[in-house]
């Protein structure tokens, strides 16, 4: 999967979606820790659209447990060709934790997206950065999701976005919470590689999403006609 360019995924935990996302996505997240039978649903996949697989623990807005289950079911998701993306939180990651799973991802050269999620709050500008900065150090992508309580900490996300991508990084973010659900739309603008969207508005997986079609639309409207955001 290539994020040299912007990617918006359509966020769900039923493959069933993928139909209907595909006029709108250029892949699809699939949340593991919300399906019934993950792995089966993966074995079953036949459609058109790559999938991020995402299997986020409780700690970070998942709906599984941490430990050991949830990791290798991860790992056996990299056997699916339809994968090509993996999502996988940077406290587990600096834990050691996650040494297989990156292991097998780069055996198979699928994209490694490396997380953090702070729902109670953005941290200062410095801290933001350090946390790409580590993230972008042990996978391609660096996402970081942080909750916004005012217009400014949208204005410091978006200025860390910036730097980082006109110093090369892939980095993809975003603020949760009403007051940063504009982020959605406009982080794109400042460098974020990747959106995340539900196909329907009922199966938001983070605060403050737009549903799918929306979300395109705004993105589309505020890169313009030629379809591409300043580099």
């Amino acid at each position: 999967m290539d994020f040299e360019s912007f990617v918006l995924a359509a966020a769900t935990t039923d493959l069933g979606d993928e139909p209907a996302a595909r006029a709108d996505a250029d892949a699809v997240e699939f949340r593991l820790d919300g399906a019934a039978a993950p792995l089966s649903a993966l074995e079953d996949y036949a459609g058109e659209l790559p999938l991020i697989a995402t299997n986020r623990p409780e700690a970070e807005g998942g709906a599984v447990p941490d430990g050991p289950e949830r990791l290798e079911t991860l790992r056996s998701a990299l056997d699916h060709d339809a994968v090509g993306a993996v999502d996988v939180e940077l406290s587990t990651v600096e834990r050691g934790e996650a040494d297989a799973l990156l292991r097998a991802a780069r055996a198979r050269d699928t994209r490694v997206i490396v997380s953090t999620h702070d729902f109670e709050g953005t941290p200062p500008r410095e801290e933001l950065r350090d946390l790409l900065d580590r993230s972008g150090s042990e996978g391609d992508v660096a996402k970081l999701a942080v909750t916004a309580a005012a217009p400014e900490d949208v204005l410091d996300l978006l200025t860390v976005t910036r730097a980082a991508t006109r110093e090369g990084d892939l980095v993809a973010t975003m603020a949760m919470g009403e007051a940063g659900r504009h982020s959605r739309a406009v982080a794109p603008l400042y460098g974020s590689r990747i959106g995340y969207a539900p196909v329907d508005p009922a199966g938001a997986t983070a605060p403050g999403q737009y549903d799918l079609a929306t979300l395109r639309d705004l993105i589309d409207r505020l890169r313009g006609p030629d379809g591409c955001a300043e580099d």
